[in-house]
């Protein structure tokens, strides 16, 4: 399915579905319910398309999100699922702007070679969700280094990941004071750490993610990242970055849904003729497909403004709210449109079905981005 809204790209993304089509929906299936796709991610990262946002200088492909955007929804539209990807790519971003030139070169040159994964982003907690300011994991300044006790949930790929990049308390919650103040950000390498727990949780989609408990974790004095409670920002510096590939994802989505749901509905014959001649069946993708265009056009527009360093926070909103709201419409057609087949596990339908509804809640939920949109653009009083 081609939406028609970007040129230029051709190239990218015939190379991606190369390498995509070596890992058909029997991959995929096979992986069911909670098998990390180790092969297909090994496979990215020697083709060094898991390391185009770290620059050139580093070892890296030097890309822009544009190009990174693109890389996941071919993925995506390929049929297979790009979130043991994202991760890497979007956690890389806080690391550039706000690591040290030591960590850059201690870090950057060992993930672009494939010798270490960044996969773990260590943000959420139980008793916070969506509320990041109260977080209650704390980094303790001792000697040689910091000691961190608290949990953190949905950090997904936990387990199969070298360096975690972590948000922690290093002064007390203040009620009266800036909600954001006293929070950092650290990277460490989370191997083989004494009194770290990580537990795996079963979800309703393949996403390998986890829980994570500290209890007195030791990491080196060198692991906190830029300046000691300026954590919030550096973390909402990557989330842009984040919104704007996730939307790319749904996108892919999208037209996978539209491009199996069209194929069926043009070849499925009932009552005299393809039942894609009937409106009950064909209103619904049409209408998804405008979404689709609709939501594709401000991802390339959130992108291009992030590319070059433009203040996109209303855009890249608005494109991950578009973008999981089409993805889930060209997703509930499919499903219509094949009837008991939308169900079948050979049609791949039902599996990517769940993978897409996780983007109406994940990475933010998109209640949230009304309410962002509602104070920030539209000048309304905060609602929350």
């Amino acid at each position: 399915m081609d939406l028609g809204t970007s040129t230029g790209y051709e190239d990218l993304r015939e190379a991606i579905a190369a390498i995509c089509s070596d890992f058909p929906g029997e991959y995929w299936r096979g992986l069911e319910p909670d098998r990390y796709p180790e092969e297909f991610v090994d496979t990215l990262t020697k083709s060094g398309w898991l390391s185009v946002l770290i620059p050139e200088e580093y070892g890296g492909g030097g890309a822009t999100l544009t190009e990174a955007s693109v890389i996941l929804e071919e993925i995506s539209a390929s049929g297979g699922n790009p979130s043991a990807c994202h991760a890497q790519m979007y956690v890389m971003g806080t690391l550039l702007r706000h690591g040290s030139e030591a960590q850059k070169q201690h870090y950057l040159p060992k993930i672009a070679a494939g010798e270490l994964r960044l996969q773990a982003f260590g943000v959420t907690e139980p008793g916070a969700g969506s509320e990041t300011t109260r977080i209650r994991t704390k980094a303790e300044r001792v000697e040689g280094g910091w000691l961190i006790n608290g949990q953190k949930i949905w950090t997904s790929r936990a387990m199969y990941s070298d360096l975690m990049l972590l948000l922690a308390r290093t002064t007390p919650y203040d009620e009266n004071g800036k909600p954001s103040a006293g929070l950092s950000t650290f990277i460490f390498d989370m191997r083989n750490l004494e009194g770290l727990t990580i537990r795996p949780i079963k979800t309703m989609m393949n996403h390998n993610t986890t829980e994570v408990f500290f209890e007195n974790v030791f990491i080196p004095e060198d692991a906190l990242l830029g300046e000691e409670g300026r954590g919030f920002k550096y973390i909402l510096d990557g989330m842009n970055a984040e919104r704007i590939l996730i939307a790319a994802e749904c996108i892919g989505d999208g037209r996978f849904f539209l491009d199996r749901a069209v194929a069926y509905a043009n070849e499925r014959e009932l009552f005299g003729g393809p039942i894609g001649k009937n409106q009950g069946v064909q209103f619904p993708l049409a209408r998804a497909y405008m979404q689709l265009r609709a939501a594709d056009l401000v991802r390339f527009d959130a992108a291009a403004k992030f590319d070059s360093g433009v203040p996109c926070g209303a855009e890249a909103n608005t494109a991950k709210f578009l973008a999981a709201e089409a993805s889930w419409a060209a997703g509930n057609a499919a499903v219509d449109t094949h009837g008991g087949f939308g169900f079948a596990e050979e049609y791949d339908i039902e599996r990517k079905f769940r993978e897409t509804r996780l983007y109406q809640v994940a990475p933010i939920n998109n209640n949230l981005i009304m309410a962002y949109i509602g104070q920030h653009v539209l000048g309304l009083p905060k609602s929350y």
